[in-house]
């Protein structure tokens, strides 16, 4: 799935700033946790050594065998027991008040007394407010790790908003830009340098393509203003020739069929010069189209081509199709799928056109082979032998149809009948 930069770089930064903090977390934890235990341990030798002072001044300490008031014992051990370095261990001890079970940091440290015994002092600190205070410790963490993150994610979204808003200003003029449609030229400043030097650049890209786009039009405009005026006068002059009643049969032939190629050239040339028209957005000009009347004229437009052709054509009027469309273009869009639905259908054959309020269905008998739905749309493309067509036809169709989204044009082949579908978007 897609996901625009602000998100792309904040999921990073969420996932980063996840295992960064977690870490630190864990380290900071640990430190403390081991301060604490420090300064118990250092609570304790402290203790050691004041309780043996003690016991030198006052040898009746050497009866205290049981932990009580002061928390320490003192036990004679043998000589074999005796250990020099003292003993840092944790360890569970029942307590009165919680009648429980709770821990206890103790220290055990042998010595030798005034009277060269040796003897075990054990000394015992509870540590119940220690595992309080790593518990508030480890909430506090939580806390403190969940706020850092959101904190930092928000304002990192923040300012990742604000800092990519001349984007989205640069995007939203690319987006709007349409070739040969004069663009809002308002200087922007941006603060930043890099979105400065890229709307500079892309005003400066679109003059190139402006400019290029110019010159373009007025060549194939040109080009074919300049190839309809010979054309028209070569045909004239055949024309004449052709009138010559000293021409024999051959030479009549021979003259017809260069004049039907010219005029076949002619045709070529307005359909190029129209498919250049429609995909340089010439036509942008749009207004309410009801496409329903604009077949029914269509329809007697073309009354003489369909006696000729001996074609029963129906038109049947489910729904009312109407949309916001260029009117040249839906002239043309209609007229080429009218033209078509005649010129290659059957004598004596028929034709549907089937209006519903998002569908139009040319339906037509002809050829009982079906055409090729990969390439029908191609330009030049003919299946036949028909030297009369351009083959541009149903390729002017497709490029109409894609200059509006959501359009769409198909061809399907069912019980020997051609069907042409024009569906539009429901907006």
């Amino acid at each position: 799935m897609k996901v625009s930069l602000k998100y792309y770089t904040i999921q990073y930064l969420i996932m980063i700033l996840l295992l960064i903090i977690a870490v630190w977390a864990g380290l900071f934890y640990a430190y403390i946790l081991d301060e604490v235990h420090d300064n118990v341990d250092d609570g304790l030798r402290d203790r050691k050594i004041q309780i043996i002072k003690a016991v030198y001044l006052n040898p009746d300490l050497l009866k205290n065998n049981d932990f009580g008031f002061n928390e320490f014992k003192i036990n004679a051990i043998n000589a074999g027991e005796y250990k020099n370095k003292s003993r840092l261990y944790n360890k569970m001890y029942y307590m009165e008040y919680d009648d429980k079970d709770q821990p206890y940091r103790v220290l055990e440290a042998d010595f030798i007394d005034q009277y060269k015994n040796h003897q075990r002092l054990v000394i015992r600190t509870s540590t119940v407010e220690e595992d309080e205070l790593i518990y508030d410790l480890t909430t506090a963490l939580i806390v403190l790790y969940i706020l850092l993150v959101v904190s930092i994610v928000a304002v990192n979204g923040y300012l990742l908003n604000k800092a990519m808003r001349p984007f989205y200003m640069i995007l939203d003029k690319l987006k709007r830009y349409q070739f040969g449609i004069p663009a809002d030229q308002e200087h922007q400043d941006y603060a930043i340098k890099e979105f400065e030097e890229l709307n500079r650049e892309i005003d400066e890209m679109i003059e190139r393509n402006e400019l290029v786009f110019y010159q373009q039009k007025q060549f194939i405009e040109n080009a074919s203003h300049e190839l309809q005026t010979p054309l028209a006068i070569v045909i004239n002059k055949i024309d004449l020739l052709i009138q010559n009643e000293n021409l024999d049969e051959k030479n009549l032939n021979f003259l017809t069929e260069v004049k039907n190629d010219l005029r076949r050239m002619v045709g070529l040339n307005k359909s190029l010069l129209m498919l250049s028209k429609i995909e340089n957005s010439q036509f942008n000009k749009t207004s309410g189209v009801d496409f329903n009347k604009l077949v029914r004229r269509l329809v007697e437009n073309y009354e003489d081509f369909i006696e000729f052709k001996k074609v029963t054509v129906d038109i049947i009027e489910k729904g009312v199709f109407e949309a916001d469309f260029n009117q040249d273009l839906a002239d043309i869009l209609l007229s080429n799928l009218l033209k078509n639905a005649i010129k290659y259908n059957n004598e004596d054959g028929t034709l549907h056109i089937m209006i519903e309020n998002n569908r139009i269905t040319f339906q037509n008998s002809g050829s009982s082979v079906p055409l090729d739905k990969s390439r029908i749309f191609n330009r030049f493309y003919k299946q036949g032998s028909d030297h009369t067509s351009t083959g541009l036809g149903l390729s002017i169709i497709k490029t109409i149809i894609k200059q509006y989204p959501g359009w769409d044009i198909s061809y399907l082949f069912e019980d020997q009948m051609h069907y042409f579908i024009l569906v539009k978007n429901n907006r």
